[in-house]
């Protein structure tokens, strides 16, 4: 307890000067801790798909669909329980700026399969029974004002035209990273629409859901899926949703690289301010330090002085930093919620962020330390400012 007393009173001598360390330390551990809990956030869907359910798109690309008919005959592969389907709907609401996921789907199935959408019975039933029906997520609906029986229009892109939809439901998700900004309506009505104007387009889907007996199974039900339609017009390709998920992050691995240098960039520059700090508090005390070899402290004390007041500064700078995470996620979350369903900085962020604040500290030290216990002490003593 002595020696941390001794320690914060060397390490405040110079208020304004460790103030604005602390500060640069706290503002880096803040940008390392939210750049990495953007990274976790972009594979939590992948993370957490469900090792039940496969994923059944066209061979060549998810934009080409695969015929209605198909349903059917992927139910009569051994190992498949339940098998439902639906369309990428891509539609806008009011402009651009607004976009979020909508989708048709067929809804009794697919909620079925999807037990972490959480609706209340009625307004399931609700949207089962009403074509023109949709469902929204809870974060989406608080987000527009929106309440059951509201009518939302949708520009549709890929299917054009002015789509209306009924509030039927707002669903919740049964965990915290569920997505709750998403519409979904009726396949049918979808299709309906697409028989009285692009009838070729008709009776077609984006994509089917199968749910599998058990998860030892799923590789063998996708082989015998994809072999089904072999050599068809329309091949598939099956995969598990968790190996689907990836494949879209897959397109921006790039972009998550490139977050992720930038956070060991960061903690880089704050070590390298850090060291210059210490740098310059060891100049200051290259008397003190040869007088206290003077009275018989060795270099590893001294050592253990300077290691000690670094890692101090750093730490509080450290926690402070982590501290503050917490309301910037959560500002991200409130504040662009059209972007993350959740941001939350997990456990392993925050020890990541201790091991970087401690990292920091240690380096930081390094030289300081080095020359202030191998000077000589009639060279420290000669030594002025």
């Amino acid at each position: 307890m002595f020696f941390l007393k001794i320690l914060l009173r060397n390490a405040f001598r110079h208020k304004l000067r460790t103030t604005l360390t602390i500060t640069g330390i706290a503002i880096a551990v803040i940008a390392f801790g939210l750049l990495r809990s953007l990274v976790e956030l972009w594979y939590v869907g992948a993370e957490r798909s469900s090792a039940v359910r496969l994923v059944t798109r066209n061979a060549i690309s998810l934009v080409f669909p695969l015929p209605l008919s198909y349903k059917d005959r992927i139910k009569q592969v051994p190992g498949v329980k339940d098998v439902s389907y639906g369309s990428w709907f891509g539609g806008i609401y009011i402009d651009e700026k607004h976009f979020f996921a909508n989708y048709a789907v067929e809804p009794k199935s697919y909620l079925e399969l999807y037990p972490e959408f959480v609706l209340p019975p009625a307004q399931k039933a609700a949207f089962i029974r009403d074509r023109r029906a949709c469902i929204v997520g809870q974060k989406l609906a608080d987000r527009y004002g929106w309440k059951i029986g509201d009518v939302i229009t949708i520009r549709g892109t890929i299917f054009p035209g002015q789509w209306e939809f009924v509030l039927r439901g707002i669903y919740h998700g049964a965990e915290k990273s569920t997505e709750e900004r998403a519409l979904m309506f009726h396949w049918d009505y979808l299709n309906e629409q697409l028989r009285k104007t692009s009838p070729l387009r008709a009776d077609q889907v984006g994509f089917y859901m199968i749910g599998v007996t058990n998860p030892d199974l799923a590789a063998q039900v996708a082989v015998d899926v994809d072999r089904m339609f072999k050599n068809s017009l329309a091949e598939t390709m099956t995969e598990t949703e968790r190996a689907f998920n990836l494949g879209f992050i897959a397109m921006t691995e790039a972009i998550v690289v490139a977050i992720q240098i930038v956070s060991y960039v960061v903690i880089v520059i704050i070590m390298v301010v850090a060291a210059n700090t210490m740098a310059m508090t060891a100049r200051e005390r290259t008397t003190e330090y040869a007088t206290l070899k003077t009275l018989g402290f060795g270099a590893g004390r001294i050592a253990g002085i300077i290691f000690g007041e670094s890692v101090v500064i750093s730490m509080i700078g450290g926690v402070l930093g982590i501290l503050l995470t917490f309301p910037g996620a959560h500002w991200i979350e409130v504040e662009l919620i059209q972007f993350f369903p959740s941001f939350t900085v997990s456990p392993l962020t925050v020890y990541l962020d201790l091991l970087a604040a401690l990292i920091v500290g240690t380096v930081a030290a390094i030289f300081p330390a080095w020359r202030a216990t191998t000077i000589t002490v009639a060279e420290g003593l000669r030594r002025i400012g």
